[in-house]
C-alpha cells in the first residue's frame, strides 16, 4: 500500500475526519462554489439561538477548507502567519502594517484597550445601553464607567457625551452601529465629534456591524489616516461567521496601536489566521451572507409590523423591539416556543433584541411570537 504524506492524509481520509470536527460534510450546501445557508437543525429538536447576533451561514467552506489546510502548521506559532493576515487588512484599509493589532475576536482588542487607557481611576465615557465588554472589563480593573442614556431615538447622544469629558477620562466609547439598539449615528455629526473629542481624549468607535450598514457610510479609519486619537476595531465574528473561531483586529495610530499592543494577553492560533485570510478573499460568502441577512430582517419587520409593535430599523444582523413586556417574562415566555432571545438591556426592559438567523429559525420565532403577543 502506498504511503501518505501527511498533506495527502488530509485530504483524503484525515479530510472526512477534519470536516466531521467542524461541523460536517452535510452542514455545507455549495456548488459551483455558490454559497447556501448551513442546513438547519429540525426545529423539533433544537432551540431557535437568535440570542447572540450571530452569523447562521458560516464558517464558509473557503474558511473550513482554509482552517484543514492549516492543521499540518499546528506545531508552529502563528507569529508568521499572523504578519500575513495583519498585511492584508492593512491592504484593505489602506493603513500601514503597524495600524493593525490583531485578537482573538474584537473582545481582545477591546479589552486590551480597557488595560491600556482605562486604568488608575480613570473614567470612560459610554452609552447605555450598548455594548459592555470594553467597560466592564475596565471597570474590573478600577475604571469609573460613565454612563450617558441614549437619546429618544435610541441614538448616541453625542453632545451630552462630550459635554461629560474632564481631566479624569481616559477614553470615549462608541459604538456604531450600536448593539443592543442597531441604531447608527449620522455620519458627518460623528465624524465631528471624533475629531473634536480626539483633540483631547482617545475615541474608541466599535465597529463590530460596520458592514451590514446598507447606505454609503464612512468608517471611522478615516480619522486615523487623519492621525487622529482615534481606534476602530473590527470582527470576523458577523458577516464573515467565524464567531467560534475567534479573530478580530484593531486600527489605530501605530503609537497607540503598539501601546494596546503590548497589553495583548493571548496567542492567535493559525486555524484562525487562515480562516480570516479565506474569508477576506471569499466575496461570494460575503454577498451571500447579507443577503441572508436582508431577507430574515425583513420577516422579522413584516411579523412586528403586523403585530403593530414599534421596532428600531436596524443596521446589523439583529432587530430591537418593543414588546411591552418586561424581558424577564419575554425570555421565558419565546423558550416555551423554543427560541431564546437577547438578554436584558436596563433601563430598556421592556425591550427585546432578536438576531437573524436562517430562515427556519426566523419563521420560528415569528410563529411563537404571534402566539406571545395573542
Amino acid at each position: 500500500m502506498k504511503k501518505l504524506d501527511r498533506r495527502a492524509w488530509l485530504r483524503t481520509a484525515g479530510l472526512t475526519g477534519a470536516f466531521s470536527m467542524l461541523g460536517g460534510l452535510s452542514a455545507v450546501q455549495a456548488k459551483d462554489d455558490a454559497v447556501a445557508p448551513l442546513a438547519a437543525t429540525p426545529i423539533e429538536d433544537a432551540i431557535a439561538r437568535l440570542s447572540s447576533n450571530e452569523n447562521p451561514m458560516g464558517p464558509s467552506p473557503k474558511a473550513r477548507q482554509a482552517m484543514i489546510e492549516a492543521f499540518e502548521w499546528g506545531c508552529r506559532y502563528p507569529y508568521s502567519y499572523a504578519t500575513e493576515l495583519a498585511e492584508m487588512i492593512a491592504k484593505k484599509h489602506g493603513v500601514s502594517r503597524d495600524h493593525i493589532v490583531l485578537g482573538s475576536g474584537s473582545s481582545e482588542g477591546l479589552k486590551c484597550t480597557a488595560l491600556a487607557f482605562g486604568l488608575h481611576g480613570a473614567d470612560i465615557i459610554s452609552a447605555a445601553p450598548t455594548y459592555l465588554s470594553l467597560l466592564s472589563y475596565a471597570e474590573h480593573f478600577g475604571a469609573h464607567i460613565n454612563m450617558v442614556p441614549l437619546d429618544d431615538d435610541l441614538v448616541h447622544d453625542l453632545d451630552a457625551m462630550g459635554g461629560r469629558i474632564t481631566n479624569k477620562t481616559g477614553l470615549v466609547f462608541v459604538c456604531n452601529p450600536n448593539n443592543p439598539t442597531g441604531t447608527i449615528l449620522p455620519a458627518e455629526k460623528l465624524k465631528d465629534f471624533c475629531r473634536d473629542v480626539s483633540s483631547q481624549v482617545n475615541v474608541f468607535v466599535d465597529e463590530a456591524y460596520f458592514e451590514y450598514i446598507e447606505q454609503p457610510y464612512p468608517s471611522m479609519v478615516e480619522l486615523v489616516k487623519e492621525e487622529k486619537n482615534v481606534i476602530v476595531s473590527r470582527t470576523f465574528s458577523k458577516v464573515y461567521g467565524l464567531a467560534g473561531v475567534r479573530m478580530g483586529y484593531l486600527v489605530a495610530r501605530p503609537d497607540i496601536a503598539d501601546r494596546i499592543r503590548k497589553k495583548r494577553m493571548s496567542m492567535l492560533n493559525v486555524l484562525a489566521i487562515n480562516a480570516a485570510k479565506a474569508v477576506l478573499e471569499d466575496g461570494k460568502f460575503y454577498q451571500a451572507s447579507l443577503a441572508q441577512n436582508k431577507a430574515t430582517k425583513q420577516l422579522i419587520y413584516d411579523t412586528l409590523d403586523d403585530l403593530k409593535l414599534k421596532y428600531v430599523p436596524s443596521s446589523t444582523n439583529f432587530v430591537f423591539f418593543h414588546t411591552g413586556k418586561d424581558i424577564s417574562e419575554v425570555i421565558p415566555a419565546m423558550l416555551e416556543h423554543k427560541v431564546r432571545v437577547g438578554r436584558p438591556f436596563p433601563p430598556l426592559r421592556d425591550w427585546c433584541r432578536i438576531s437573524t438567523g436562517t430562515t427556519e429559525d426566523v419563521k420560528l420565532f415569528c410563529k411563537g411570537l404571534r402566539k406571545m403577543m395573542a
